[in-house]
């Protein structure tokens, strides 16, 4: 059995791709996820998704498409986390190249399809924002969920959405989300995360972090970065539903306003009109931020000091549960710490490790 998965968002959409396929469909002939390079690696000192010619030792699987090996490099400064995840994971890693705008993308989909010979093609989005309008004022990252979408409803082969995690990306509330939702495909659970617990470790994903949680069970309020937000751990966060795919369409007035793109700097442009920004705008600021950050060295002391004000403070505002990466921003740490945090923390209180996010304990 042939299956092509499409991770919408790229990323951690990528990592949870690989969890949900051999949960749907058995661990037989594991699938092709076709995903972006997009890591929101931090620092991101190389904005925007990369494209095949950001790296060295991809494989040409179509006249398009390029298969991205465990051996593949990414050129610097750009980095990226699919070379890592094509060690770790038995399925096969295709990039989408998105610097020919949706009819680009349909172009590299249609080749896949004919290629592979799929019995299946799923569009997958965790946390749902992939189901937005466009204006929401909580969106943070619409492009590219917008444009698979255009490209995924132009196929000439039948597309299956599912949205896994409703909310967990902190863009749209799943209460928000709850109407737009079809019937549950897969409630995923410990045993399905454990093919990618070693990829968990070190992916910077939170979205997929909060789904392989909650499968895992927790429960609570957890705290990401972006200043504090909370997102509700609840038992509806483990579930992959499937949604209408023309619904979709029709709701996301940003995909459907670059169906007959053939640019990335067209899609942008749309982006900043529909939505009011692009989310590459706002990353090449950051770049330029992060570009002269120093790296030093953990003081233990002052870390686990930082850690128990943080855990207070946390407790009172109701938060069971928060992620490396918050903890990495509230302590003032550059990104490139937050494996060093991770360590230093996970060598003084691995209780606390509720995998892959951090448990703030009761007061005691």
């Amino acid at each position: 059995m042939t299956r092509l998965f499409v991770a919408a968002g790229g990323g951690g959409d990528a990592v949870a791709a690989a969890m949900l396929d051999a949960g749907l469909y058995g661990e037989e002939s594991p699938a092709t996820v076709f995903t972006f390079a997009w890591d929101r690696l931090l620092p991101d000192v190389a904005p925007g998704p990369r494209g095949p010619d950001d790296f060295t030792g991809l494989w040409p699987l179509t006249p398009s498409v390029w298969t991205v090996p465990a051996e593949a490099v990414p050129i610097a400064p750009a980095g990226s986390t699919l070379p890592g995840l094509a060690a770790e994971l038995p399925h096969s890693i295709a990039l989408i190249d998105p610097y020919h705008g949706a009819e680009g993308l349909v172009r590299q989909l249609e080749e896949l399809v004919r290629h592979l010979d799929p019995d299946s093609v799923d569009l997958l989005d965790v946390g749902g924002d992939i189901l937005a309008q466009g204006r929401e004022l909580t969106l943070r990252s619409p492009l590219a969920d917008a444009l698979t979408l255009a490209a995924c409803c132009e196929l000439n082969f039948p597309v299956r959405l599912l949205v896994a995690g409703p909310g967990l990306d902190g863009e749209l509330s799943a209460e928000a989300l709850r109407d737009r939702l079809g019937p549950v495909a897969l409630s995923l659970t410990a045993e399905h995360v454990e093919p990618i617990g070693s990829v968990l470790e070190w992916h910077p994903s939170e979205a997929v972090a909060l789904l392989a949680a909650t499968a895992r069970g927790a429960r609570g309020l957890c705290e990401v970065k972006g200043n504090g937000l909370p997102i509700p751990l609840t038992d509806e966060g483990p579930a992959a539903y499937e949604v209408d795919l023309e619904e979709a369409l029709d709701r996301n007035e940003l995909a459907r306003a670059i169906l007959a793109t053939e640019s990335l700097r067209e899609v942008e442009q749309y982006s900043r009109d529909i939505c009011g920004f692009s989310e590459i705008d706002q990353e090449r600021s950051t770049a330029g931020r992060s570009a002269g950050q120093r790296t030093q060295a953990l003081d233990p002391e002052v870390v686990l000091r930082q850690l128990d004000a943080f855990e207070s403070d946390a407790r009172a505002r109701g938060i069971t549960h928060t992620t490396f990466r918050r903890l990495a921003e509230a302590f003032g740490l550059g990104g490139q710490r937050c494996q060093d945090l991770k360590a230093l923390l996970l060598g003084d209180r691995p209780e606390q490790h509720a995998a892959p996010i951090w448990h703030v304990p009761p007061e005691v």
